[in-house]
């Protein structure tokens, strides 16, 4: 029997100062966290850190797209170079796995990245993840690595997914962090403090956002810190951070996949009408669709979002965004497949 995947997402802030030097002793701390947990996981490691690392290197860093992309291909090699050091004295190679969303969106290519990965575990190698932030088109994106991080928990078909931040959880009214949620709903969604850290691009917004989603496909997330001698083993226990249950799933790997490329530029609104007949397992007619969102072609995956703006679902749709919307005002085009559509 294969041993569960744990995926871990770092962010800058948790890993680097604010100028963007990382942390010595917090890479060593992860290193050791990370090699206790070798024996009971396949585990992925989702490292932001490298923008920060190499924007010291341009002289008047403004933080525009360019010069990001520039900081990030100069701090990739600098980040892996620590991770390096320090998981070589527990034995453990790292390899460098810097992805974009093709290697989501894409069946053949995700099959070919779990492959990959799988030759990764089998012979001891811990891959480290982050955003192909030279490349990435800007429409393209991920919006922060708590999507990569939550994208790649859904598609390896993780049991649980450690988001690690400075504040070390999700903090109630008075500022103390919840120990357990049962379910992320409006309730919870309106503990959030808006705002992010000076360096990283997501926040407690982002993460809850993305623990929605991980969790209704069946994967238990832990937002936590990396404070105290054993911060993964201690999280994963319940005696840090904030733990999200699991919901029920029985979602198939090929639906699982769906739902790993749930975040896209494309996006279909559709009315109550096509809401209901979705829930009862029948395909999306373009009739019930009432806004096209972006450009996509046929088959590609994109967003189903109702009227109130929540996304309830994701689907590979059979033609493209142009013929969809000129096929609104009939009634008997398939804009998507029952079985092409997962619902959260």
């Amino acid at each position: 029997m294969q041993k569960p995947v744990l995926v871990i997402k770092l962010g800058t802030a948790v890993l680097a100062n604010e100028k963007g030097e990382i942390s010595r002793a917090t890479i060593r701390k992860v290193a050791a966290g990370v090699a206790a947990l070798a024996g009971d996981y396949r585990i992925i490691l989702v490292s932001s850190g490298a923008v920060g690392s190499g924007r010291s290197f341009f002289s008047g860093y403004k933080g525009g797209l360019a010069e990001r992309k520039a900081a990030a291909a100069v701090g990739n090699p600098i980040l892996i170079r620590h991770y390096q050091q320090h998981f070589a004295v527990y034995g453990i190679p790292v390899a460098q796995a810097l992805c974009e969303r093709h290697h989501f969106s894409s069946r053949p290519r995700f099959l070919q990245l779990k492959e990959t990965f799988d030759e990764f575990w089998k012979n001891g190698i811990l891959p480290i993840m982050n955003e192909n932030d030279l490349v990435s088109n800007v429409e393209l994106k991920f919006s922060d690595n708590d999507e990569l991080a939550t994208l790649t928990a859904i598609g390896f078909d993780a049991e649980v997914l450690l988001l690690c931040t400075s504040v070390g959880g999700l903090m109630d009214g008075d500022g103390k962090i919840l120990s357990r949620v049962e379910k992320v709903d409006g309730r919870i969604m309106g503990l959030v403090r808006t705002g992010r850290s000076s360096q990283g691009l997501g926040g407690m917004l982002s993460k809850l956002t993305f623990t929605k989603l991980a969790t209704s496909l069946g994967i238990r997330v832990v937002v936590c810190g990396v404070g105290g001698k054993t911060p993964f083993a201690d999280a994963l226990e319940g005696r840090t951070g904030t733990s999200f249950a699991a919901q029920s799933s029985n979602l198939k790997a090929r639906q699982k996949w769906l739902a790993s490329g749930s975040i896209t530029i494309g996006s279909l609104f559709v009315d109550p009408g096509a809401c209901k007949a979705l829930s009862q397992r029948r395909s999306l007619l373009t009739v019930g669709i009432r806004k096209v969102q972006g450009k996509f072609g046929a088959g590609e995956v994109v967003q189903l979002v109702d009227e109130e703006g929540a996304i309830i679902g994701v689907g590979k749709v059979k033609i493209g965004a142009a013929e969809i919307s000129a096929g609104m005002s009939q009634r008997n085009i398939m804009a998507a497949h029952a079985d092409d559509i997962v619902l959260f």
